[in-house]
Order: structure tokens, then sequence, then C-alpha cells
């Protein structure tokens, strides 16, 4: 009993009422025969309050009673490490693509590789941390890509440079500024679409059972617009080719429909693009089509290309095109209103709405830009690598 004694004493000042006569209950039941008065000389407790907490045994609280106060619990690991964030930047930035305030930013380092980096600056987090922050500061983990081509230019890690600057000096004045692309072709009929979703057991999909490339079989062709400022996607579902007259044409369909309604005073326009495929550097029907479409907004399209073999960094890549993937994945895309629904009603906890639109023209390939036509073009080279960075101004 002696011990018994030693241990409530310690004990019974920390609880509540209710709590010491349930303690006090049980330690009673526990001795048998005589516990409740044994409990009773040993507490000071009166015996009927000890035989209610018994009664209380028996009944089990409608809600759990919170014993702890408002806002306590572990703080988050920037609340109790105020430089961790600097800290974290600061071991990224030596492996991160282009200026660490820019908005298009991703890193290539593992999460678990920063987590042990931050153990030796005394920072002990765990690496699901580190990727909660580094989602909160927008970066995103790019891994490799079989689309790289040669060698890396020598002036890539400054052309990134150069297109953050042109990004955060146009958003600065409130003007435009759009990731373009052309998402990858779409069979569209019953054909299997990667991914896995839930269904009910035994109730899969069935789809075709080849997918062979075939002429005769119908393809969507997505051309997507991301604006950078309003988390916002478009998308211009071609059916014929992935042309340069389709891609400015998705642009100036975005513009119509989209960008002239949230930059009505906007007098420019800026636009990053892959630097091959329909919207590539080289191409002359897009610096022409492009004249065309700044002749008839009105508006200075600035254009920054990708370095060949990067499209992977090209944000529409990731903010727009990676979302809609998930969204359709595991659903056969039947017909051109399934892939337009799918590609609309796709949305992110972090606010992304996208539009799409069904684009029935025929576009021609192998069309020709003459000499002549070149010289026309109201073109300026800027005076970093002018064919990478140019601005064209209505004629």
């Amino acid at each position: 009993m002696d011990s018994l004694k030693i241990k409530l004493s310690g004990v019974l000042p920390e609880l509540n009422e209710r709590q010491r006569r349930i303690l006090l209950a049980a330690e009673a039941e526990a001795l048998g025969y005589g516990g409740v008065k044994a409990l009773s000389d040993i507490s000071g407790v009166a015996v009927s309050t000890i035989r209610r907490g018994i009664l209380d045994l028996g009944v089990k609280p409608k809600n759990l009673v919170a014993s702890r106060t408002t806002g306590g619990g572990r703080k988050k690991s920037t609340d109790s490490n105020p430089d961790l964030t600097r800290i974290l930047q600061e071991i990224v930035e030596p492996d991160t693509r282009g200026d660490p305030e820019s908005p298009l930013r991703w890193t290539c380092r593992s999460v678990r590789n920063i987590a042990d980096a931050l153990r030796q600056e005394k920072l002990i987090v765990s690496h699901t941390t580190v990727a909660a922050i580094l989602h909160e500061l927008e970066y995103s983990l790019q891994g490799n890509k079989k689309t790289k081509e040669g060698a890396d230019h020598p002036d890539r890690n400054k052309q990134f440079m150069y297109i953050n600057k042109m990004a955060k000096k146009f958003l600065a004045n409130e003007d435009p500024a759009i990731s373009v692309d052309t998402k990858k072709k779409e069979l569209v009929g019953n054909y299997k679409n990667p991914g896995q979703e839930w269904t009910s057991k035994g109730r899969a999909i069935e789809v075709n059972g080849h997918d062979f490339p075939d002429k005769s079989v119908p393809k969507a062709i997505p051309y997507g617009v991301y604006d950078l400022a309003n988390n916002n996607g478009w998308v211009n579902v071609g059916v014929t080719a992935d042309t340069a007259e389709f891609a400015v044409e998705s642009i100036k369909q975005w513009w119509t429909r989209m960008g002239r309604k949230r930059y009505p005073s906007s007098k420019r326009l800026l636009i990053f693009a892959d630097g091959g495929g329909s919207n590539g550097y080289r191409s002359r029907l897009w610096k022409r089509e492009i004249q065309k479409f700044s002749n008839l907004k009105k508006l200075e399209v600035t254009v920054c290309h990708f370095p060949r073999g990067t499209s992977k960094w090209n944000k529409i890549e990731h903010r727009l095109f990676s979302f809609i993937s998930i969204n359709w994945r595991g659903k056969p895309l039947t017909s051109y209103q399934t892939v337009i629904s799918l590609i609309a009603s796709t949305k992110t906890k972090t606010g992304l709405t996208v539009k799409a639109r069904l684009d029935k023209r025929d576009y021609k390939k192998g069309i020709e830009i003459s000499e002549q036509e070149m010289s026309e073009i109201n073109l300026t080279k800027h005076l970093f690598h002018g064919e990478w960075n140019y601005t064209i101004k209505p004629q």
C-alpha cells in the first residue's frame, strides 16, 4: 500500500476531478473486496466519489475531451526554425536552373539529399518536410527525359537566366507572359489511356486490344497556353496537323477569349516557346504568323525560345499538361467531346482552371515562306542570342 500511496501522491494533483475518481476507481477494482475503502483512506477522497468513478468506468464519454489547449501541439519546422527556408534555398541554388526568385524554377536534387545537407547545417527535418517547403516555394523535381539531342549549348543556362529576367519584367508591369507548347497527340477512340483510376472490382473499362499507328484513326492535337500570372490554361484541340499556323491560331484564340479580358490595357505579350516543333525559332511560318497576329491585335509580341533539348523546363509541361494527363488517366478518349470535357474539367488545389475548344480547321503542311516575305516582317532581334529572343511589332 505504501508504494500505491507514493504513486497516487504524484499523479492525482495533475488530474482533473473526473480523472482522479476514475483512476481511484480502477485501482479499487484491481484490489478487489475492500478496495474502495482502502483507496479512500490512502487518497482522502470520499467513498461515494470513488463509487461514482466505478460507474464512470462503465460509461464511454460521447466525445473525447481535449487535453491540449488551442494552438498547442508540435510547431511547423519553419516556425521553430525561421532561417530554415532561407538555408534550404541556399542549399538548392547550386542545382537550380535559373534565378531562385524567378517564376520559372525547378531543382534536380532529391528531397532526401537536401534533408541530409540540412542536417550538416544542424537543422533536423524529414524529407517530407523538405518536399512540403519546396512545394510552397513552387519548385518541382525534374528527372531525365529522352528528348536531349547532342551536347548542351554553352549558353543554355544564360538563356534560362534571360528567360527568367524577361518573365519578371513583364509580370512586374502586369503584362501577359504565357508558356506555350503542343501536348502529345492522342488517339481518339476506344483505345487504352495510360494510368489507373479507382472503380468497382471487376468493372475495368474494356478497350481495343491494339493501337497501332493508323492514318485513318482520328487524332487530337492539344496546343496549350499557360498564363503564368493567373494560373490559367487554354487548350486548342486540333484535328489535322501541328503546324505553325495552328500554333499561332491557338495563341490568337487564347488572346481573344481569355487574354484580352484579363489584360485590357496591355500592348505587349511575352511568349515562352520550345526551340523546335511548330513554334520553333527556325520556323519562318511561325514568325510570319506571329506578324499577322501582331498586326491584327495591335500587340508587340516578344518571343523567348528554350534551347533545343530543354523543352521539359517549359512551365506549361508541369503546370498544365501534367495535370491534364492526371485528370484523364485511365479514361479512353472515345470522342473529341470527351477530350474537350476532360481538359476543361482539369483543376488543382492551387487554383488552376482550364478552358478548351475544338479547332476543326484544316491546317496544311509544307507551306514555304519566301525571302521577300521574311524581309517584310517587323522583327527586332535582342542583343543576347537574337535567334532565340526577338520582338515582332505591328507593321
